[in-house]
């Protein structure tokens, strides 16, 4: 089964991309069923992600393995790109231009569930570049001036990534003899400090920090966010870049380079500074998209001082957060297509009023922000809960202060977009603005009820699954 989630998707891409006349159209609604399939294989059919099963991945070699992490990975895969196809749906006009999305958006699926699903760096690094090439392309789909800019300020700084990777896997293999997770993470510690090593480790983090965005390699990303199109910016926000950047990060810190107090200082240092820098950037902000795109900096950097703190509650307060801001950071994108959508701008300068006209878009978007600033009950709130804790414990006290610090500063930016847009005085100029379509409401609705559920549902998650979501540690 677990071979399925990579070549399912691009089987489908052939298929589809034979001649067949009209049936080529099919293609948007085939990626639609085969996201809510894995979603309800992660949640109702686990077993059948076992390796054990996997006859079509022991045939060609392809190292696949599944774990916690994996499947809340595979989880987010499949809900945000239900949510992206079904935006995509409403936004995109050309037939054309739909079919090519859908591609498209199967190819960055396939790359995305190998990343999750395979235990070997480079094999790792291979389909982070399948999920890159998608979004190169995807990013300038609109063919204007700021797309083919932030298409290419990604294509230039994924480069710069590339070179860094290539280069320390070359080195890791020298010392290896291997690429895979196992060797690599044996022969790193056999050599231990060594400068080669050090020098190696050095490189793929940079290369990883520039894929996740984060501070200071972030300068591609709000271009990136804000010129692409509506469902291109919720499938970038939402999970590409986590399963490019963050997860790799997770996966490389806890499976192959294993306890070390340098890198964890490491980490914890760029958590922070990514936090600080995207939540005050985000205050300065008067284009919602951008606004929306320093504030994923920031919360991204939540995700890796939780990690960086080490132990299991920070660990799994990282993934948990991981999920919520894929599902919240998705929702709040959601809520800006529409509003581009039927206002044909994203300059939040020119809106107020609009919650009278556009009242689902509204209410999500509330959900969403509270989440994001960490209000409880919602989702947001119990994994920077987690985090904060699992730094208190851990002595980091200076960091957890910081961290509740900057959540204000969320909360602030927050409540001026909200403010800005759906409250005040509706001009003349909205007064026949209508609520976006069944395509952007109902990914909204579905987004909102799961950021509420989680968040609601927390006390019955925590031992059951919270804290187990770290024992691939074990």
């Amino acid at each position: 089964m677990l071979s399925l989630l990579l070549l399912l998707p691009l089987l489908i891409v052939m298929i589809l991309n034979l001649p067949l006349g009209r049936f080529r159209s099919l293609g948007f609604w085939v990626a639609l069923v085969l996201s809510l399939v894995q979603a309800y294989t992660v949640l109702f059919a686990p077993a059948a992600l076992s390796g054990n099963h996997d006859v079509l991945g022991r045939l060609f070699s392809l190292g696949l393995a599944t774990d916690n992490l994996s499947r809340v990975l595979l989880l987010s895969i499949s809900i945000v790109t239900f949510a992206s196809l079904l935006v995509g749906r409403q936004t995109i006009r050309e037939e054309k231009q739909r079919i090519n999305f859908a591609n498209l958006v199967l190819i960055a699926m396939t790359g995305m569930n190998g990343t999750v699903l395979l235990t070997d760096l480079f094999s790792l690094y291979v389909f982070l570049e399948v999920s890159a090439v998608a979004s190169f392309i995807l990013i300038a789909m609109k063919r204007d001036l700021n797309a083919l800019e932030g298409a290419f300020k990604y294509i230039v700084l994924s480069a710069v990534a590339t070179i860094l990777m290539l280069s320390s896997l070359a080195v890791l293999l020298l010392i290896s003899g291997s690429t895979s997770f196992a060797a690599v993470g044996s022969a790193i510690k056999a050599e231990g400090r060594s400068p080669l090593v050090v020098f190696a480790v050095a490189m793929f983090l940079c290369g990883l920090f520039i894929k996740g965005g984060l501070v200071p390699f972030h300068g591609w990303l709000p271009g990136a966010y804000s010129a692409a199109p509506p469902a291109v910016s919720i499938l970038l926000a939402g999970i590409i870049t986590k399963v490019s950047g963050i997860y790799a990060l997770i996966r490389l810190a806890t499976s192959v380079l294993g306890p070390s107090n340098s890198i964890n200082a490491l980490l914890m240092i760029v958590g922070t500074i990514s936090i600080l820098v995207g939540a005050l950037a985000a205050l300065g902000q008067t284009d919602l998209k951008r606004m929306l795109a320093y504030s994923s900096i920031s919360q991204v950097g939540y995700i890796i001082l939780g990690l960086g703190c080490g132990t299991d509650l920070g660990i799994a307060g990282a993934i948990f957060h991981l999920f919520n801001h894929s599902i919240f950071k998705s929702l709040l994108f959601v809520n800006s297509a529409a509003i581009e959508e039927q206002l044909g701008t994203t300059d939040m300068s020119q809106m107020g009023g609009l919650g009278s006209r556009m009242p689902v878009t509204n209410v999500t978007s509330l959900i969403a922000f509270l989440s994001t600033a960490g209000l409880p009950p919602l989702s947001g709130f119990w994994s920077k809960l987690m985090i904060v804790v699992a730094l208190w414990q851990s002595s980091h006290g200076g960091y957890a202060v910081l961290a509740v610090l900057a959540s204000v500063l969320t909360l602030a930016y927050l409540l001026t977009m909200q403010r800005r847009v759906f409250f005040g005085i509706l001009t003349d100029r909205w007064a026949n603005v209508q609520e976006a379509g069944f395509g952007i409401t109902l990914p909204a609705t579905v987004l909102a009820l799961i950021t509420v559920g989680v968040g609601v549902a927390f006390p019955l998650m925590f031992n059951s699954f919270l804290l187990p979501v770290a024992s691939f540690l074990k």
